[in-house]
């Protein structure tokens, strides 16, 4: 009912023509997650995200081991201890577990953080690659969403490509 409508209301502006000859138009689509996972510039940033924050990840697996080993000993000499040396001792794990949590916090935010900034580096240096290509080849439009899309517009190997090359 509504494509009809539509239809009637491009004839009667006479704007058929003008659609008629939008099948004229060169469209490219680029899978922008296939680009975050795959291409050069995202496996590298990804290696020195890796490398940059091994040292925390280290620090918190450390803590996590002291938090266990520390539960453990509660649980195992609970019986044993006085009273207020097993109050001290949970007191303790209570602060080790929020210093923990904080530490986990903040290491989640700085990762993220730093993602974002090595991401919006990436999209910068591929939406160049992809102007490029699309003035070369004289696109009228590039899509990085769709909810169909034909593998004969996908641009996403030459993109690729391009930012391998670079």
């Amino acid at each position: 009912m509504k494509a009809a409508r539509l239809l009637l209301l491009f004839l009667s502006l006479g704007l058929f023509p003008a659609v008629a000859g939008a099948a004229e138009f060169k469209i490219g689509f680029l899978d922008a997650e296939r680009i975050n996972r795959e291409s050069a510039p995202a496996v590298r940033a990804s290696k020195e995200l890796e490398k940059e924050f091994a040292p925390r990840i280290q620090e918190l697996q450390r803590q996590e081991r002291q938090l266990k080993d520390l539960q453990a000993s509660i649980e195992k000499d609970g019986v044993t201890l006085s009273e207020s040396e097993r109050s001290r001792r949970e007191q303790e794990l209570a602060r080790q577990g929020r210093e923990f949590q904080r530490a986990q916090r903040e290491y989640r935010e700085d990762l993220n953080q730093r993602r974002n900034e090595k991401l919006a580096d990436l999209f910068q240096r591929a939406n160049r690659v992809i102007q490029q290509i699309a003035e070369a080849e004289k696109f009228d439009l590039i899509l990085q969403e769709a909810v169909y899309r034909s593998s004969r517009i996908d641009i996403t190997d030459k993109v690729l490509k391009a930012l391998g090359d670079k």
